[in-house]
């Protein structure tokens, strides 16, 4: 009875689709397409932690070699064998946290392969992707040199699929102790002299899957031996993290939290989005019309109710939120494009709006996502990064990262925003969504994403406990869909000045272009 209650209640005040607590979104019958915003500025509680804007980087297709990794005799200019361009564009959208080397990979992966003179290194037979030859001259110390490079902390996936615990214990020995032990001494032989810091170490990576195949019950128990060895060396505190769900599996996310809750320091739930293909067709990252469109809007909101349920089971076994929630690997997934590498696709418009609403989602859900990692950071998936021999371009992806990343470390404010639908065939969903943060010097920033492909949409933004000074805005948008940049046309979207917004006491006033990304900055 208590569920049929619910559903009347929401069918009755028109609420479609509900954002957390933090940011409530109403659907509306305005007809004139007037957007309500209220930003709370005076409520702000609880920290949008930097991480949540965190990157992933595995050994698939052109990522990790020629993405990253040109090797120190290359004519693209590299530092010792890192190619430049890429760590300067990456370094401007201030790249948290670096998860590394999978992925599937991860859990096929042997560290000692990736060590000492390169020369010599092994070369082993990239089973998940394309049965290429990797010689593994991308190793630790050439991960750890990219993270210092970036300025950004280490996420280190370990094999649990097909590798022992002494492996693992070895290899966190190895990073992290300044000891005269052999493990320590080894890594000095290779030449580093002191220990890393690695502030997360994944065991294992999607275990029910091409991590082992294993049920929840048999992965929590190897989870929690596996986890017993991972050690802090050195003053070197590690977040263990465990294999959570994929997508809406509650039952794996249940039953790993109820044996080995105790053990962990955070648990992963893995969301990747398509439009209306499926897995074996997923469509054209560049050839779609609106169906497509709606179809991974309405994809990408559902993010929400799983986090909000993964939150749900959490709370019951870890209350006092100890536990945080990483979404490790999301994005969005088409079919390659032809010609290309394993898992290579273009970046359009369509996938700028979506990693929008996934980041306001996160930021919605601060208080329980510590940390989530976009699949992936150059040449594969929904990437940051295109590259193509020496040339090298950024996505309309990048371009959102860019905008959204005055939210990291900031203070989220709740918000309510009631908004009419964006409606396609007989369904609809929100045409906003939104996030607000203040930062440390007071300037809140408000970030919008207007999913209506088709109409503008005018804004009028309520500020509570705020007299705004001073208002600019970037926006992010195209004149079609599926516009993106291109190696001959680099800069087809990038963001550009949002014009037309007033000030009349504490309301601001602006619209919102169709199809488009949006971030406000408003001056206290």
């Amino acid at each position: 009875m208590e569920k049929l209650y619910i559903i009347i209640f929401v069918l009755l005040i028109g609420m479609v689709w509900t954002g957390s607590a933090r940011a409530k979104t109403t659907i509306t019958s305005d007809k004139d397409n007037v957007n309500q915003l209220i930003v709370h500025v005076d409520k702000g509680k609880e920290k949008i932690a930097p991480e949540i804007y965190g990157h992933f980087a595995e050994h698939l297709g052109r990522c990790v070699y020629e993405g990253f990794w040109v090797g120190e005799t290359s004519d693209i200019p590299n530092v010792r064998g890192i190619r430049k361009d890429v760590v300067d564009a990456l370094k401007k959208i201030q790249v948290p946290v670096l998860r590394w080397p999978g992925g599937c990979f991860a859990d096929d992966y042997h560290w000692k392969d990736g060590i000492g003179p390169r020369d010599e290194r092994s070369k082993k037979i990239n089973n998940w992707w394309g049965s290429m030859i990797d010689a593994n001259q991308f190793g630790t110390h050439e991960f750890m040199d990219l993270c210092e490079q970036l300025g950004c902390e280490a996420y280190i996936a370990g094999n649990v699929g097909s590798g022992t615990v002494e492996e693992m214990r070895d290899w966190v020995e190895y990073m992290t102790s300044d000891s005269g032990s052999d493990m320590a001494n080894l890594r000095r032989k290779n030449g580093r002299d002191k220990p890393w810091k690695i502030p997360y170490f994944g065991i294992g990576n999607e275990n029910w899957g091409c991590g082992g195949n294993m049920t929840p019950e048999y992965y929590a128990d190897i989870y929690k031996r596996f986890q017993t060895y991972v050690r802090n060396y050195s003053g070197n505190e590690i977040v263990k993290v465990a294999c959570g769900p994929n997508g809406a599996d509650l039952h794996w996310m249940d039953i790993v939290m109820q044996k080995a809750v105790w053990q962990m320091n955070a648990i992963t739930v893995h969301y990747y989005v398509r439009g209306s293909g499926d897995w074996t067709n997923k469509g054209s990252a560049t050839q779609f019309g609106e169906k497509e469109w709606f179809a991974l809007m309405k994809n990408t909101l559902g993010i929400d109710d799983v986090i909000a349920k993964d939150i749900k089971i959490m709370d019951k076994y870890d209350p006092n939120k100890r536990v945080a929630l990483f979404v490790d690997e999301w994005g969005t997934w088409w079919d390659s494009e032809p010609g290309g590498t394993a898992l290579y696709q273009q970046n359009t418009m369509r996938d700028a709006v979506s990693a929008g609403i996934f980041l306001n989602v996160f930021n919605s859900h601060c208080d329980r996502v510590k940390m989530t990692n976009i699949a992936q950071i150059n040449n594969v998936l929904q990437a940051m990064i295109l590259t193509k021999g020496k040339d090298m371009i950024v996505t309309p992806t990048y371009h959102v990262f860019e905008m959204f990343k005055v939210h990291q470390g900031a203070t989220l404010l709740p918000t309510d925003i009631s908004c009419p639908a964006y409606k396609y065939d007989k369904e609809n969903v929100p045409s906003m969504i939104v996030s607000a943060s203040k930062n440390s010097s007071g300037t809140v920033h408000i970030s919008l994403c207007n999913l209506d492909p088709n109409n503008d949409a005018k804004l009028n933004c309520k500020l509570e406990g705020l007299k705004p000074s001073k208002v600019t805005g970037r926006v992010l948008t195209a004149e079609t869909m599926n516009a993106h940049n291109t190696f001959e046309n680099p800069d087809t979207i990038k963001p550009t000045t949002l014009k037309g917004i007033t000030i009349k006491d504490n309301i601001i006033t602006v619209t919102i272009p169709s199809k488009s990304v949006v971030v406000l900055a408003v001056q206290p």
